[in-house]
């Protein structure tokens, strides 16, 4: 099993959404572009949103167990995945990456 390389790309806010739907809330995420975890096989890392690792989970579990080319050719390194978090006042974009070393 690997370990992989999880990379904060993007992060989106819907002001318009928010204003009409949502409660207000500080701290609601606390993740920064370029920031980076790096996930011990399946673990989830230290530091990581539980919402987004649920949305990213399974493709962490897919990339560290040596799989790849996750739906035929979408990304351009087949050893990677780019996934979003599901919430929908502030998505953020993930890009997750095999890396080649061992998990512990």
């Amino acid at each position: 099993m690997k370990k992989c390389k999880i990379t904060v790309m993007r992060k989106a806010c819907y002001k318009d959404l928010m204003k009409k739907y949502e409660n207000p809330m500080e701290h609601a995420c606390d993740m920064e572009e370029g920031q980076v975890f790096i996930a011990n096989g399946w673990s989830k890392p230290d530091g990581m949103c539980d919402s987004a690792w649920e949305s990213m989970s399974s493709f962490v579990m897919t990339l560290a167990y040596g799989g790849k080319d996750i739906y035929n050719g979408w990304m351009k390194n087949e050893k990677s995945a780019m996934i979003s978090c599901n919430d929908g006042f502030r998505p953020v974009s993930f890009l997750i990456e095999a890396l080649e070393e061992e998990a512990d």
